[in-house]
């Protein structure tokens, strides 16, 4: 298939590998941000591959993973009263404060498991004696399509449809990490999938800030190792760009029809992340005009709060302090059958990644 079985060329991978190597003189920490990517890095038996001098730190980049507590049980709180909840499917399993929705479900709760928004405007539409609620989660991939599930309920003149926003913006938790006074991050892999949609002009001004390398990538193991070079070669050079690995998906302006839909619908506001907290201007909220369609204020549930698990620090391995071994309830307490988090639930979830494919778990 063209643009997959390339990029999983075994020689290729490992001519980067040599060249990786050859060119290495001193450690660096590299922070690949999506989840996509680190599954594949650890799935690919990447990391063991890497020379020792290549640090791999694992970012925040899985959606559902840095979903805060609170808007679970917002969407446990729908549930419970009645409305048709529509999620993607990784939602469905990451347990909230209590429960999860997944549970709810098994106690009667009608929870729909969707491909796409737009299908929970059809449900809407055909049940129009029934509140239809979308989870809206993501980065400012599965944005556009959130946007355009509005746009065409309030086009059809749907009253009984609404989402429960919970997007976040990948630049400003890049910032806030390199903010942290335990950062220890030399450059990034930016998530390729992210860049597909918004481009890549945001990191201009981080890398000027900073002084650090951010090199865009697939997911494949020749797309990572070759993004891996990069980064490296920057960093031996004392070079410090915003460089595209994965240009034949990502343009530098992005897919601007997709950027005007998420410009109609949402405008930049402050968004809470599952265990690193608060960060401003990281977050999507639906703009006046659309308000008619916010869940939480159509059912007043804004105001519902809740504390993080103690035993869970996914707070720590999504600012990539620490990896997912690392935790003492890795792999005990904490299962994919029964997680304390979301990343161990997650489809692109950190500590996932390391329970189903690290025979060699790297510490």
């Amino acid at each position: 298939m063209k643009y997959l079985s390339e990029y999983r060329n075994l020689e290729a991978t490992k001519g980067y590998l040599k060249l990786i190597e050859s060119t290495i003189t001193k450690p660096w920490n590299i922070m690949e941000i999506c989840g996509g990517q680190t599954h594949g890095l650890v799935k690919n038996g990447i990391l063991d591959l890497l020379p020792e001098k290549v640090r791999m730190i694992h970012g925040p980049g899985c959606p559902v993973c840095v979903t805060p507590l609170n808007l679970i049980d917002k969407a446990i709180e729908l549930l419970e009263k009645g409305v048709i909840v529509c999620s993607f499917g990784d939602m469905i399993r990451v347990p909230g404060s209590k429960k999860s929705l997944l549970e709810v479900k098994a106690s009667g709760g009608d929870l729909r498991i969707l491909y796409s928004p737009l299908e929970a405007v059809n449900i809407a539409k055909n049940n129009p004696d029934k509140e239809v609620v979308f989870f809206a989660v993501g980065f400012e991939t599965t944005a556009p399509a959130n946007a355009l599930s509005v746009l065409h309920a309030q086009k059809e003149g749907l009253k009984n449809y609404s989402i429960l926003v919970s997007h976040v913006l990948v630049p400003p938790a890049m910032e806030a990490i390199l903010d942290d006074e335990f950062a220890s991050i030399d450059a990034f892999l930016g998530a390729g999938h992210v860049c597909a949609i918004m481009g890549y002009k945001e990191y201009y001004p981080l890398v000027k800030k900073y002084k650090v390398p951010i090199v865009i990538t697939g997911f494949e193991p020749l797309d990572l190792v070759q993004g891996i070079y990069l980064a490296v070669k920057q960093l031996e050079s004392g070079v410090f760009e915003v460089e595209n690995q994965y240009a034949r998906v990502v343009k530098e302006e992005g897919n601007l029809a997709a950027i005007n839909v998420i410009q109609t619908v949402f405008e930049v506001g402050d968004r809470e992340w599952r265990g690193i907290g608060n960060i401003p201007k990281s977050g999507y909220k639906l703009k006046k005009e659309f308000e008619g369609f916010d869940a939480e204020l159509k059912f007043g549930i804004a105001h519902i709060k809740a504390p993080e698990n103690p035993n869970c620090i996914a707070g720590e391995i999504l600012k990539g302090i620490k990896k997912p071994n690392q935790c003492n309830q890795f792999g005990k307490t904490c299962t994919p059958v029964n997680p304390l988090g979301a990343p161990m639930v997650s489809s692109e979830g950190a500590c996932a990644a390391y329970y189903h494919f690290s025979d060699n778990l790297i510490t």
